[in-house]
């Protein structure tokens, strides 16, 4: 059995090989919550923002072409939005919201003093003004994919009932709220990577 055939088999794949190379690299002999709750967090951030990235830059100007492309006897968006779009924005909301949980449960597992390192981050304190940075625009970014891009994306789509101003408003919204997204995850993934590396300059 080729487990590379399914997606399901691929990911238990990656996950059986990255626990042997943690076997042959020598474990520490306890678990580190920090770093099993910052590898998750990376695994599904990846999928949230890849697919946000994939909407932006391939799946929006993709349409667009098919959409033109629609009126010299070509095939449309229809597939697309049909088979694709659906599939992809499952993945995109639940990464999204995965992504903030188990970033705060890192933020929870790095903090070594009193209190709560959740908080700490949020209010910026000492130690604590980059990763916040990147938490409130990541929880900016979430807030986008529940309360502007999703509940949109279901009258673009047809899942939702909607007259033809509302689905043409409702492109904008969406369009607007994923182009934010990606407009901030810049800065975003920058406070994720400078709390361990420091900033570039």
């Amino acid at each position: 059995m080729n487990p590379l055939k399914s997606i399901k088999g691929t990911i238990i794949a990656g996950i059986i090989l990255a626990i042997v190379i943690i076997f042959l690299l020598g474990t520490a002999g306890a678990i580190n919550t920090w770093e099993l709750y910052v590898w998750i967090h990376v695994l599904v951030g990846i999928t949230w923002i890849g697919l946000l990235y994939y909407f932006n830059f391939v799946q929006v100007p993709g349409v667009g072409a098919a959409l033109a492309d629609a009126d010299n006897g070509g095939p449309g968006p229809a597939a697309i939005n049909k088979y694709v779009a659906p599939r992809a924005l499952l993945w995109f909301r639940h990464a999204a919201w995965l992504t903030w949980l188990t970033g705060a449960m890192a933020l929870e597992a790095m903090h070594t003093a009193p209190g709560s390192g959740f908080v700490a981050a949020f209010t910026f304190a000492e130690g604590y003004q980059i990763i916040g940075m990147g938490a409130w625009l990541g929880t900016i970014m979430l807030f986008n994919v529940w309360v502007l891009i999703w509940p949109n994306q279901q009258k673009i789509l047809g899942m939702k009932e909607a007259t033809a101003e509302q689905i043409a408003k409702a492109k904008i919204v969406a369009l607007m709220a994923s182009r934010t997204n990606t407009m901030l995850s810049i800065p975003m993934i920058l406070g994720m990577t400078a709390q361990g590396h420091g900033l570039p300059f």
